[in-house]
């Protein structure tokens, strides 16, 4: 290095040692005292990767993080005439209601069957909660339902509300379900929805006198439960109104499919990372006629390729729960 490079700025070497100082001094303090957003991020960071390592299979068999479970709900056929969802304005009770049994027929004609396709490109089983009119009205449905792995359970034979039926009512409704879903499937039911979920304070003596073991007319936990019943356990699989076709999208809107597509896979992500910590379940419900349209078969159909991809992923039907909430430890018991 020549003079003349060394006398033009003089004091230059002392600011590049006096700057090279502090620069090294401000790495150490970031390294070792995060502070502010940047130290509030990072430990939001570990806290995460935490949650995510915790071991898989700590609060479900088989090693399971996460447990969803899917419905697909069978009732086209038996709809009533009136007051039965259909996107139509009212007639007059002497008119019958034409567009709106086509409506219905759609759910048979084209929704469960897509929807099986879908179920069988992703691996998926579900529960299918079967009226017992629209059973009789379409066994081979029924039959194929169960023929490619699914769960039969009970939905009541009619649409007759049971919140209005006596306690014979009741018993005279859900025998005559569970006889239709034994004679078109070979299989009876275990597990039980009612109407809108509205049973009666007789509905879960009645049930479990005819040999069921699990309801699912709870919306208050996303994990199952027990309760008791004549002295018995039996067992509370919760049901969904968030992750609802029909309680989102109503007959035919306003919800989109793609709007409904990124609730799912927020609520997956929440409860993903929940579930490093305790027992976690996630419950989605679709019907014939609503979830068995083409756009939101393809949105549903992406929703399961993205929870599939996370390890420790289990969708299970709804008996299988019932089984193990009736049978681990540590599941909440409530009292109705």
């Amino acid at each position: 290095m020549n003079q003349m490079s060394m006398t033009q700025e003089p004091g230059g070497n002392r600011r590049n040692v006096l700057l090279g100082a502090g620069a090294a001094m401000a790495a150490t303090v970031l390294s070792t005292a995060p502070a502010g957003a940047a130290g509030t991020q990072a430990r939001n960071r570990e806290r995460q990767e935490s949650k995510e390592s915790q071991p898989q299979g700590r609060f479900w068999p088989n090693g399971a993080r996460l447990v969803i479970s899917v419905s697909m709900q069978f009732e086209a056929g038996a709809q009533s005439e009136r007051n039965n969802g259909a996107p139509f304005p009212p007639l007059a009770e002497d008119v019958p209601d034409l567009p709106a049994r086509t409506w219905f027929d759609y759910g048979v004609r084209e929704g469960i069957p897509r929807m099986l396709d879908l179920w069988d490109r992703h691996g998926v089983k579900v529960t299918s909660h079967m009226t017992g009119q629209a059973v009789e009205r379409n066994p081979a449905l029924a039959r194929e339902i169960v023929s490619r792995g699914h769960e039969a359970a009970a939905h009541g034979q009619t649409w007759t509300p049971h919140w209005t039926m006596t306690a014979e009512q009741e018993r005279a409704s859900y025998a005559a379900n569970i006889a239709a879903v034994e004679k078109a499937t070979g299989t009876r039911p275990v597990g039980f929805n009612a109407f809108w979920l509205r049973g009666t304070p007789n509905t879960l003596g009645v049930l479990q006198q005819l040999g069921f073991t699990y309801h699912i007319d709870d919306l208050s936990s996303d994990e199952p439960m027990t309760t008791e019943v004549n002295g018995k356990p039996f067992a509370i699989v919760p049901y969904t109104l968030r992750n609802n076709d029909i309680a989102r999208y109503g007959a035919e809107g306003p919800l989109t499919a793609s709007a409904f597509g990124q609730e799912l896979r927020d609520e997956f992500d929440q409860l993903y990372a929940e579930a490093g910590m305790r027992r976690r379940m996630m419950s989605i419900s679709t019907h014939d006629r609503i979830g068995g349209t083409p756009a939101r078969v393809k949105v549903m159909g992406d929703f399961l390729a993205y929870a599939n991809k996370r390890p420790g992923v289990a969708f299970v039907r709804k008996d299988q729960i019932a089984q193990w909430a009736l049978s681990m430890p540590n599941v909440p018991r409530k009292a109705y």
